[in-house]
C-alpha cells in the first residue's frame, strides 16, 4: 500500500525577482546561478538583477566559497560551487579579471572535515588545492559577544508561543514533550578566521558566497543562512551554547520553525558584527522530499532566506496521513513503525540521528523507529564527542540536564548534550539501530549501553526494503506477511509530523 504524496503545490519564487519556482534541473539551476554571479560580479543594480539587495560598494579581489559538506550533498551545492569557480576561471567577460577564487572552506560545524575522496565526490571540477578545512575547536576568532541579559531575553520572548507561530509548530498538545528550561548565558560571536582575516599574506576577502540549502533543522529551526556562518565556521563556545539553547526550548517546538530563539542568536550576530566581514551573498536552495530542486533564493541581506524558508515549510514538511490502522490511537497520534535509511554520508549516530531528530514529531507512544545504518561506524565525529556519547547515552531531557550538571566534561561540550537530547525517543517510544555489524566500537553492545535497541542490518533490509532503498516506496508499506511501516528514504531532506 502506498500513500506517497502527489499533489505537491505550487512554488514560490525562486528569489525577489524570479515569480515561477517550477522544477529545477542540475543544468537550469546552473543557468540561472550563472546569471546570478554575472550581476554580482559585473555590479548590476538589485532591480534589475535575480539576486536582491547588491551593495553598491563591492570592490574586486578573491572570493571565499563557504559550501557545506557531504551531509548536505543533496543541496546542489557542489553544482554552485563548481559554477563559481568556472566562472571566476574564465573572468575577463562579463566578470572583471579582478575577480579570483581565493578559498573554499566547507562548513561543517562539529563534522570532522572531508577527505580527499569526499571532496571529489561532492565537488567534481572544483580545484583541490583550494579547500581549506574548518577546525571547529582551534580556527576561530571572536567579533564580539551577546549579554547573558539579552539571550535570555529572547528565549523567553519565545516561551508560549509553541504551536502559535510557523507552518512547521508543533498543533498537538505541549504537555507531551518537555518544558523549556531557563537559560542565561552570554553568547561569542566566533567565526574562522579567515572570514574576517583572510589567507596569511594576502588579505582580507573581498567577498564571501555562503551556499546551502534550507531546510527543517533540529537547532535554527531552519537550517542555512547565519547558522553556516556561526555555527558552520563558529568556534567551540558558540556551538555548545547555541546547541544547548535549541535543547533547552525543546526540539519539537523547534524543528521547521523559522522564527525562535536560537536563530535570534545569528539574526542579532548579524546585525551587530556583519560589516567586521567581506559582503556575504547568501546562495539558498530548497530541495523537496524527493530530492529535486524547488528553488533558488539569492541574495545579501536576510529575505532571501525568509523567502527559502517559507518555501521549505510547504515542501519539507510532511503531514502524514495513514491508511486505516496504521496511526496508533494515542494523544499525540503517531506512526506505530517508522523505518528510516541512512546512506553512506551518514558515518556516525552524531550526523544519522537526523532519523531521529526528523521524525519524533510522527512516533507514536509505544512506536518503533528502526533505522537502517549502513555506513554508521561509531557515536561520535570525534574521540572526545563519542567518548562523551558512550558514557551518557541517549537518555532523555530529565538525565541529560542532570548530567550537565554533574560532569564538568559535559557541561564544558554542551553541544554533546544537546545532541543526546535530541537523539533521545524521550521515553516514548524505541529506537532501533541496524549498524553494519562489522565495524569494532559500533556493535550490539554499544549501541545497547547507550540506551538504544539493537537490530540485525541484513534481516531488517531483507524485510524492509528488499528491493534497496532507491526502490522502496516513500511512504506506506506493507511487509510480505501484512506489517504497515513508513519508509523515510533520506532524513534529511525532511521534518515528518503525525
Amino acid at each position: 500500500m502506498s500513500a506517497m504524496r502527489e499533489d505537491i503545490p505550487p512554488c514560490r519564487g525562486e528569489t525577489a525577482s524570479l515569480s515561477d519556482a517550477e522544477l529545477l534541473s542540475d543544468s537550469e539551476l546552473d543557468a540561472r546561478f550563472t546569471r546570478v554571479l554575472g550581476d554580482v560580479f559585473s555590479g548590476a543594480s538589485a532591480g534589475s538583477s535575480a539576486c536582491s539587495n547588491i551593495p553598491g560598494t563591492l570592490k574586486p579581489g578573491p572570493v571565499l566559497i563557504l559550501p557545506p559538506d557531504t551531509t548536505r550533498i543533496h543541496s546542489r551545492a557542489g553544482l554552485l560551487t563548481a559554477a563559481v569557480c568556472r566562472e571566476l576561471g574564465a573572468a575577463g567577460g562579463r566578470i572583471p579579471r579582478h575577480w579570483s577564487l581565493g578559498a573554499i572552506m566547507p562548513a561543517p560545524g562539529t563534522h570532522r572535515p572531508l577527505t580527499v575522496e569526499e571532496i571529489g565526490l561532492m565537488f567534481p571540477g572544483c580545484p583541490g588545492d583550494r579547500f581549506l578545512p574548518h577546525r571547529w575547536r582551534n580556527d576561530t576568532l571572536e567579533l564580539g559577544r551577546l549579554e547573558a541579559d539579552w539571550v535570555e531575553a529572547a528565549f523567553t520572548a519565545f516561551t508560549g508561543t509553541f504551536g502559535k507561530t510557523d507552518p512547521g509548530a508543533f498543533s498537538g498538545k505541549a504537555s507531551a514533550f518537555p518544558e523549556p528550561a531557563a537559560f542565561h548565558l552570554d553568547w561569542p560571536v566566533q567565526v574562522n578566521r579567515l572570514l574576517r582575516d583572510g589567507l596569511p599574506g594576502r588579505g582580507p576577502f573581498s567577498l564571501i558566497i555562503s551556499i546551502g540549502q534550507v531546510t527543517p533543522h533540529e537547532i535554527a529551526g531552519m537550517s542555512n543562512h547565519g547558522k553556516n556562518i556561526f555555527v558552520g565556521t563558529g568556534g567551540a563556545e558558540a556551538i555548545h551554547k547555541s546547541h544547548w539553547l535549541g535543547a533547552l526550548y525543546g526540539l519539537e517546538r523547534l524543528m521547521g520553525v523559522t522564527e525562535n530563539p536560537v536563530r535570534s542568536l545569528f539574526d542579532e550576530a548579524l546585525r551587530r558584527y556583519e560589516s567586521l566581514l567581506p559582503p556575504i551573498l547568501w546562495i539558498l536552495t530548497v530541495v523537496d522530499y524527493r530530492n529535486r530542486v524547488r528553488g533558488l533564493f539569492c541574495g545579501f541581506g536576510r529575505e532571501c532566506f525568509t523567502e527559502a524558508a517559507a518555501l521549505a515549510a510547504e515542501l519539507n514538511i510532511e503531514r502524514i496521513t495513514p491508511p486505516a490502522g496504521e496511526m496508533a490511537a494515542a494523544d499525540p497520534p503517531g506512526v506505530k513503525k517508522m523505518v528510516v535509511w541512512l546512506g553512506e554520508e551518514f558515518r556516525s549516530t552524531w550526523l544519522g540521528n537526523k532519523a531521529v531528530y526528523r521524525t519524533r514529531r510522527a512516533m507514536a507512544c509505544g512506536g518503533e523507529l528502526l533505522v537502517l545504518a549502513p555506513h554508521v561506524e561509531c557515536f561520535g565525529e570525534d574521540p572526545a564527542l563519542d567518548a562523551l556519547v558512550r558514557r551518557h547515552g541517549y537518555r532523555g531531557t530529565a538525565a541529560i540536564r542532570r548530567a550537565a550538571a554533574e560532569d564538568p566534561e559535559l557541561a564544558d561540550n554542551l553541544s554533546a548534550a544537546a545532541h543526546l537530547i535530541h537523539g533521545s525517543g524521550e521515553g516514548r517510544f524505541t529506537i532501533r539501530y541496524c549498524g553494519p555489524g562489522t565495524t569494532e566500537g559500533f556493535g550490539r553492545r554499544d549501541i545497547e549501553q547507550t540506551g538504544y535497541e539493537w537490530g540485525n542490518l541484513e534481516e531488517a533490509i531483507t524485510r524492509y526494503v528488499p528491493e534497496g532503498p532507491d526502490s522502496q516506496n516513500q511512504g506506506w508499506n506493507t511487509t510480505a506477511d501484512g506489517e504497515g511501516y513508513y519508509f523515510i528514504r533520506n532524513p534529511a531532506l525532511g521534518l515528518w509530523i503525525a
